[in-house]
């Protein structure tokens, strides 16, 4: 356990207590100026920390910050962000960092969180808009024995996963295929998923969630104003991050593991059920071009069937719906 970490115990423990710094620095066996730097890091982290020269310091309330000291007390998780938690007050991007670590062997699990990215990115290389303290923006490494076909499966169970934790604070969504979780027609997460992969299949694979929680309409940049959302403009309040980031990492485990024990037709049938597109004449715009067609159905691999004017049915891997669907009920 790091000083840090011990610190937060003992002033957890004794909420609303005073802590002498003596008494700290005693039971930690560390000096009052180490114990008054870290109560200053732990103070413009977000903790609120009294301090008082005769009585100690005296944490008022929780944060909601989504550091490991305070997420993984209440994780549920058998191994999604329980070994390796990386936590970041700002970052580039937490794929990129997420990336580095899977190249250098970390295992399954592994958890790369941030309150703030720098150049954070969705599909396509766009621009994700991550403000501290107001979303939640994750990357996790998976390693799972999947042929490369079966690539496209990872962002279907992840879409299942966060609808599913939306669902139980209240939240009805659905999923625009591929990888955008939309409320009434505005987009409230978005998943980025980048592989590596060898002639044996897939040697890992980072996923990127973002999801925005406590963001106003108004504190979007202006041309997103228009078609994001968030919890807390759903819901009508402001949303504890750290019991959102918890559920959601229960759920993604979960489905993950009913994927890899080959229970995909259940994912794949919820992925149908959640679906905003399924029904809809769309555009796609994909490598091949700009098409036009209805989407009938998402087919076994979790590619897009879409049938063309002339009746011919197209099984489109990858590509952007160049269409805003039409509120719709989830089933």
């Amino acid at each position: 356990m790091t000083i840090r970490e011990a610190v937060i115990r003992a002033i957890r423990e004794r909420q609303g207590q005073w802590v002498s710094g003596e008494a700290l620095s005693q039971g930690l066996n560390v000096s009052r100026t180490t114990i008054w730097k870290q109560i200053k890091m732990l103070q413009s982290e977000g903790y609120a920390i009294e301090s008082s020269p005769k009585k100690g310091y005296r944490l008022s309330i929780f944060p909601d910050i989504l550091s490991p000291e305070e997420v993984k007390g209440g994780l549920q998780t058998s191994a999604f962000g329980q070994e390796h938690y990386f936590y970041f007050r700002e970052i580039d991007s937490t794929n990129n960092y997420a990336k580095q670590l899977a190249a250098e062997g970390y295992a399954e699990g592994t958890l790369v969180v941030a309150e703030k990215q720098s150049a954070g990115r969705g599909r396509r290389g766009r621009q994700w808009h991550s403000e501290p303290g107001q979303g939640i923006f994750m990357s996790l490494i998976l390693r799972p024995k999947l042929p490369v076909k079966e690539l496209s499966r990872i962002t279907m169970f992840i879409a299942v996963a966060i609808v599913e934790t939306l669902n139980g604070v209240g939240i009805k969504s659905g999923i625009k295929w591929p990888n955008d979780v939309l409320v009434n027609g505005r987009k409230i997460a978005g998943i980025l998923t980048e592989a590596v992969t060898d002639m044996d299949g897939i040697e890992y694979i980072v996923t990127g969630i973002g999801l925005n929680v406590n963001t106003l309409i108004k504190d979007f940049p202006e041309e997103f104003r228009s078609i994001a959302t968030s919890v807390q403009e759903e819901a009508g309040c402001v949303f504890p991050r750290v019991e959102l980031l918890q559920a959601l990492l229960l759920h993604l485990e979960k489905h993950y593991q009913k994927l890899i024990a080959g229970g995909f037709n259940e994912i794949l049938e919820k992925v149908r059920n959640l679906s905003l597109v399924i029904g809809h004449d769309i555009k796609i715009d994909s490598v091949n071009g700009i098409s036009n067609g209805r989407a009938i159905d998402i087919d076994n691999n979790g590619f897009l069937m879409v049938r063309d004017a002339m009746g011919n049915i197209h099984h489109v891997m990858s590509g952007e719906i160049l269409f805003k669907p039409n509120k719709k009920t989830v089933k």
